[in-house]
């Protein structure tokens, strides 16, 4: 059996760069034989708001739910996003509130300040989109973006290792480097994280 791999679609509409990344990264990835799965952050119906912290009970919407699933049963999770304000949108920070819970994600532990990390064994991939520089981005704002979701939230849960490939600037770019772009993710997909 193939490697399962979850791309998860960070941008709210298919119809952008990050949409055709993803796509190429699937194609790739089913190309070397992986079993792949899409999931579309802007097609799922659910409530973005962590309302009460983890201290409170709100249940998960179906689509979170099987989320979950998916989740659970990957080998490899490929976060494909557009970097906003330095981070990624909102849409997919608050599918990683909802769906990166203690007792799924992680579990808090009494005697310990860290954390038994419920994700262990997988590994992750981050694609991200940028308009500024690639270079700006890290030397001068110093990757918040790519820091939060790789090492406050993935490493936190126990995925390991997670590599960051970053696009940009998006702005402005031709469409002969915009198909170098799609090749190079294609070419990511066939290798595997």
């Amino acid at each position: 059996m193939g490697r399962r791999v979850l791309v998860i679609l960070g941008h709210p509409l298919r119809d952008s760069l990050c949409g055709a990344l993803a796509l190429a990264y699937v194609d790739g990835a089913r190309e070397a034989g992986a079993q792949v799965e899409l999931l579309e952050l802007g097609a799922l119906h659910f409530d973005p708001l962590l309302r009460a912290g983890f201290a409170g009970d709100q249940p998960l919407e179906p689509d979170l739910a099987q989320a979950q699933c998916t989740i659970a049963a990957a080998d490899e999770l490929v976060f494909v996003h557009p970097t906003w304000w330095g981070g990624a949108p909102a849409l997919l920070k608050g599918f990683v509130d909802r769906v990166f819970l203690p007792g799924f994600a992680f579990r808090y532990r009494a005697d310990s300040p860290f954390p038994e990390r419920l994700l262990k064994g997988k590994r992750a991939r981050l694609l991200v989109t940028m308009d500024s520089p690639p270079w700006w981005f890290r030397w001068v704002t110093g990757q918040p973006g790519h820091r939060m979701l790789k090492t406050a939230i993935l490493e936190f849960c126990g995925v390991k290792p997670v590599t960051v490939h970053a696009f940009g600037p998006v702005r402005g770019s031709s469409p002969k480097r915009r198909e170098a772009w799609l090749k190079q993710v294609r070419r990511l997909g066939e290798a595997g994280a």
